[in-house]
C-alpha cells in the first residue's frame, strides 16, 4: 500500500481504497491489476469511484490509463450516475476524466434512463459532462439520437443539431419518429423540449 501512496502523494484530493498490487514495470510506468479508488473534494465530499480490472499510472504524464471501467458519480451520499466504458483516461491531478468506447450512462431510477456514446469527457470543476460521437438516449418513452449532447448538473440533457426522436407506444413499440433541432431532455420531469434556432418555436412534450 506504501507504493500506491507515494504514487498519487501529488494528489491535491484524497483518495482511499487502491489496490496494492502494484507491478512497477519500468521507471515511467506502474501497472496495477485491480484499481479501486475513490476520489474527494476538499472539503471531503465523494465526489466519484473508479473500479477497473487493469490499469497503469504513467508517471511522466501524470495520468492513470484504466482498462473497463466503472465509475460512479455522487451527489450527497448517494450514487446519481455509473458509467462504463472500454477504457478511460485520468488526468490533470484526477480532474479530468475521459471515456471511451461503448461508454453507457444510467440512472438509478426505477425505470432506467440510459445514454450512450462513443466518448465522455468530464472536468470535475465544471458542473457539464460532454458525450460525443452516436449519442442515444432511451427510456421507456422515448429515444433521442444524435451526435453531441450535454448533461448539466440540473439534470437536463441537451441534445445538439440535428436530433432525431422517436416515441414510444404503450407496447415499448416505436410509434412516432420526427428529425428535430436542439432537444433538451429533463431526468427530471420526464419531459423533452424542442427550440428552433429562431427562439420562437418551442414544443414540449411530457411523458
Amino acid at each position: 500500500m506504501n507504493k500506491i501512496y507515494r504514487l498519487i502523494i501529488f494528489l491535491s484530493f484524497v483518495v482511499v481504497g487502491c489496490s496494492p498490487s502494484v507491478i512497477e514495470e519500468n521507471k515511467a510506468i506502474q501497472k496495477i491489476e485491480r484499481l479501486d479508488m475513490n476520489i474527494f473534494s476538499k472539503k471531503g465530499d465523494k465526489i466519484y469511484s473508479i473500479t477497473s480490472p487493469k490499469s497503469s499510472y504513467n508517471n511522466s504524464e501524470l495520468e492513470f490509463e484504466l482498462k473497463k471501467p466503472i465509475i460512479n458519480i455522487f451527489e450527497g451520499e448517494e450514487t446519481k450516475y455509473i458509467i462504463s466504458s472500454e477504457e478511460s483516461t485520468l488526468s490533470d491531478n484526477n480532474k479530468l476524466l475521459n471515456l471511451e468506447g461503448n461508454v453507457k450512462l444510467k440512472t438509478l431510477k426505477q425505470d432506467e434512463d440510459i445514454l450512450y456514446a462513443d466518448n465522455f469527457i468530464w472536468n470535475i470543476e465544471e458542473t457539464n459532462y460532454l458525450l460525443e460521437g452516436n449519442i442515444r438516449f432511451e427510456n421507456k418513452n422515448i429515444i433521442l439520437n444524435s451526435s453531441k449532447a450535454k448533461l448539466g448538473s440540473d439534470n437536463i440533457i441537451e441534445f445538439f443539431n440535428p436530433v432525431k426522436y422517436i416515441i414510444k407506444d404503450g407496447t415499448n413499440e416505436n410509434k412516432y419518429e420526427i428529425n428535430s433541432e436542439n432537444a433538451y431532455y429533463n431526468l427530471d420531469t420526464e419531459s423533452v423540449s424542442f427550440t428552433a434556432n429562431d427562439k420562437r418555436v418551442k414544443s414540449i412534450i411530457y411523458f
